[in-house]
């Protein structure tokens, strides 16, 4: 095939792009019409094309993202049935984290034995972390109170079965509990439930101890650290050619389990819930960039593929070793990435902590409870401590707005409603996540003037 230029390019993925879209919205008005599927598939054809010319993975998991969306919509039960690729894509990026947190941290500790600018780091990463997710969290509520998505929403008798469908009972997460969780007790245990916080707390007082140690002594283990680091990062880029097989096979699963008609009822929180994080891109962290003087081409360009990850699989976890090495080739120093961005998954989840007070107050809403500013500013504060423990304890989501609705006395039968629509509120929220983390490295990277990139795009 010939090869194509910079315009063949752009138009046959505008073309693809517009075939694809109206072929998607012209299932409102005709949603049983089989010509649509020919639409849809002639663009996708269109957009394949231009792929073969573009060669980017980005680009191709961006394919991948479509394909498994028209896989799902027209044969959904073929679909749910290739949740196993997603999961083994899933399974061999999660076995990659650990050893890879374990050796960037030691290296980049150990290796510079500067332990006082580590400290440095470590408190302007938590100034900058409680910033941010204070003003998402202030966002989320300001945009339910907006569009008043919860009113109206009436709970039916199935509610009651989908309870008791749910999770086990669980207990208010307690400030005390998180707390506890941060440290490891047997740190082979740490590596295998993938606890990213206590495998970062294990490796930076591993690599504090190794500073104190003879140079003779120090020297075989740091070799073995940044060999580990390097082997870590080539298994990344081997498991990142099954990416779109992996992210088109996670979306086909979501759309066909779920389908497209699951979303009208909660319509509104879905809408709401999206622009919201999009305001938070906007208006919260596109300034934050600009007033750091991020090169943004260069940084969007750095995350659009793990933030493309984190959207079809709605884990951050599977986006972290793509992130860390993408946010190192754009110059934030190693040391820097391998600090900040595991700790940001514990204490600077952005999307999820807005996600958390918008759904909280969503709950009171659809419960017909009114809360007055004072109630809200008190669940705002609330959040602040119980969010922190987000991305250490299984059903993370769920367990803070339980202990929400306990503490403020809501009832739970509006949560159990909106896991309905969760899954895909939960992909735009961790794809927020991981930018936003990855932001955070380049941002204190620029604040300790070690970013290694032009300040101009």
């Amino acid at each position: 095939m010939p090869q194509l230029n910079l315009r063949q390019f752009k138009i046959l993925v505008a073309a693809g792009l517009f075939l694809f879209a109206a072929g998607c919205l012209l299932l409102i008005p005709f949603p049983a019409h089989k010509s649509l599927i020919a639409v849809r598939c002639l663009g996708l054809l269109l957009l394949a094309i231009a792929g073969l010319r573009s060669g980017s993975l980005t680009f191709w998991i961006f394919f991948a993202l479509l394909a498994g969306l028209e896989l799902g919509l027209d044969s959904p039960v073929f679909a749910v049935q290739l949740r196993i690729l997603s999961d083994i894509f899933l399974r061999l990026i999660k076995v990659i984290v650990a050893p890879l947190i374990l050796g960037t941290l030691i290296t980049g500790i150990a290796g510079h034995g500067d332990l006082r600018k580590v400290g440095r780091i470590g408190w302007k990463s938590l100034v900058y972390f409680e910033a941010v997710t204070t003003i998402a969290l202030f966002l989320g509520v300001a945009a339910i109170n907006l569009t008043k998505a919860g009113e109206g929403l009436v709970i039916s008798a199935g509610t009651t079965a989908a309870a008791t469908q749910a999770p086990p009972k669980t207990t208010p997460l307690r400030w005390t509990d998180f707390i506890l969780h941060i440290f490891p007790e047997n740190i082979v245990q740490s590596v295998a439930d993938n606890q990213i916080l206590q495998v970062a707390v294990f490796a930076i007082l591993f690599a504090i101890a190794l500073t104190r140690v003879p140079e003779a002594q120090q020297k075989p283990i740091l070799n073995f650290a940044e060999s580990l680091t390097q082997v870590m990062f080539r298994f990344t880029n081997i498991v990142m050619y099954v990416a779109p097989i992996g992210v088109g096979a996670a979306m086909a699963y979501t759309v066909g389990n779920m389908g497209i008609a699951v979303l009208v009822p909660l319509g509104k929180l879905l809408f709401t819930a999206y622009g919201a994080l999009v305001a938070f891109l906007l208006f919260v962290l596109l300034p934050i960039a600009i007033f750091a003087r991020i090169p943004l081409k260069r940084f969007l360009a750095a995350v659009a593929e793990p933030a493309s990850i984190a959207f079809a699989t709605s884990t951050s976890e599977a986006a972290l070793p793509r992130a860390m090495e993408c946010m190192e080739a754009f110059g934030v120093p190693r040391r820097i990435v391998a600090f900040v961005i595991p700790a940001g998954y514990s204490f600077n989840l952005d999307g999820s902590t807005l996600y958390l007070a918008l759904a909280s107050i969503f709950v009171a809403q659809a419960a017909g409870i009114h809360m007055t500013w004072p109630q809200q500013l008190v669940m705002v504060l609330t959040l602040m401590l119980t969010s922190k423990g987000v991305a250490g304890v299984p059903r993370a989501v769920l367990v803070v707005l339980l202990a929400t609705s306990s503490t403020f006395r809501l009832p739970t039968e509006p949560i159990f409603v909106i896991l309905g629509v969760d899954t895909l509120i939960d992909m735009a929220r961790t794809s927020v996540n991981v930018t936003g983390n990855c932001l955070a490295s380049a941002v204190i990277a620029r604040w300790e003037n070690e970013l290694a990139v032009p300040t101009a795009d």
